[in-house]
């Protein structure tokens, strides 16, 4: 479609001096505009006429560029072009523009950008990686212990442990317990919840002696015979553990890392151990000593700007300043100790040892039908409410059926 339009505004008022040829199409608006003695200059000298095209976007119609059509152009002259000839003419008064400048201000049909092509992740990321058992949630339960162990909400694999060996020797006395938080991927708690419980009833099976430390050393012996074998297997990651051996009415517990220990008794909590993280100062102190650096991230102490606990079995690139040396305390299991609760940090985080006694109490104390398992569910599904996000595990132990009186 060709049409003529004469612009009021224009210095010239004369359709025969000013006119609009303006093409129109579904995706391209081209306007030629001719003015005839824009200026003084212009008139005086007889210079070429100015042409001005104009290009339709989005937002409106912008004006794209001037340009000065050679003189050669037989569509423009000094005395104007008129209607008839624009109409007969080509869209941009001439052949000759057309291929110089008309075809060089064609507007085509601006471009969508390039589709992003971004990959789902399968499930939200939940999808189990290669390898992976697919463990979500695990249980257990019997008469002398209960475990629940659920996996954190932004993790696709469960890096927590357990482990639970009743009579050992045949004694129904003995048993050995334990849990595992992994870092870096589940392979060291995997490996160590296999192997430690052995290394360490074999290092007591050895003590000749029955005093504390002796019992204390042979422990630690499992600890660090259990990391060297582990580092042997060239693969990465770490574990913090917590442990609790049972033997002749006595109670071992032990920890690397930030896995804690708690115990009932009469319904006060006590603290079996105490968690190994850079924030400690003996701990802090011990690092520095050896070169190494503790500084906060986003408001948690960590080591070398990396792991959040300075104790564990493995973190071969950490192993100058994560040790694998265990704290351990012996205690006797009297009347009043009621039950023991081992956990992995992501329900320590969240609930206190006060708390997590008061909840998991009635529950455990229940002289109709006790049910440790459940009190074990309702703390991880408290800490969960509350905003936790890593691997949850709990265990509880009934101290009750490890009682024995002493003889002197």
């Amino acid at each position: 479609m060709s049409c003529s339009v004469a612009i009021s505004s224009s210095p010239v008022f004369s359709p025969s001096m000013i006119s609009h040829t303006c093409k129109t199409s579904p995706e391209s608006l081209t306007l030629g505009l001719t003015q005839h003695h824009l200026s003084t200059s212009a008139a005086t000298d007889g210079s070429p006429s100015t042409v001005r095209r104009f290009h339709r976007v989005p937002s409106g119609l912008r004006m794209c560029k001037n340009e000065i059509s050679a003189s050669s152009s037989p569509g423009l002259d000094s005395s104007g072009v008129s209607p008839s000839s624009s109409s007969s003419a080509s869209p941009c008064f001439s052949s000759t523009l057309a291929s110089s400048s008309c075809g060089s201000a064609t507007f085509t049909k601006r471009k969508r950008p390039a589709r992003l092509d971004i990959p789902i992740l399968g499930l939200l990321a939940f999808e189990q990686p290669p390898g992976s058992d697919g463990k979500q949630e695990v249980e257990e339960e019997s008469d002398r212990y209960s475990v629940y162990c659920k996996r954190g909400r932004k993790r696709v694999e469960m890096e927590d442990r357990h482990s639970a060996a009743l009579d050992l020797r045949g004694d129904p006395q003995m048993a050995f317990f334990g849990i595992f938080d992994g870092h870096g991927g589940s392979k060291a708690a995997e490996y160590v919840s296999k192997s430690i419980g052995e290394r360490i009833l074999e290092e007591v099976a050895m003590s000749r002696e029955e005093a504390e430390i002796e019992v204390e050393e042979a422990v630690r012996n499992g600890y660090l015979k259990t990391d060297v074998e582990f580092l042997k297997e060239d693969v990465g990651g770490g574990t913090c553990c917590v442990t609790a051996f049972v033997k002749k009415g006595e109670l071992i517990v032990s920890n690397a890392g930030d896995c804690r220990a708690v115990m009932s008794v009469s319904g006060i909590a006590e603290a079996l151990t105490s968690d190994h993280r850079p924030s400690r100062d003996d701990e802090r102190d011990r690092i520095e000593s050896l070169g190494g650096y503790v500084d906060c991230c986003r408001g948690v102490w960590r080591l070398q700007g990396s792991l959040a606990v300075s104790r564990g079995i493995g973190d071969s690139h950490l192993k100058q300043w994560v040790i694998p040396n265990p704290e351990t305390r012996i205690i006797r299991i009297e009347s009043n100790s009621e039950f023991l609760i081992l956990a992995s940090d992501g329900l320590w985080d969240k609930i206190s040892n006060q708390e997590a006694i008061d909840m998991a109490r009635p529950l455990c104390m229940d002289s109709k039908k006790p049910s440790p398992l459940s009190a074990c569910k309702k703390l991880v599904e408290l800490s969960i409410s509350r905003g936790s996000m890593d691997d949850i595990s709990v265990m509880i132990i009934q101290l009750g059926h490890f009682f024995q009186t002493k003889v002197n």
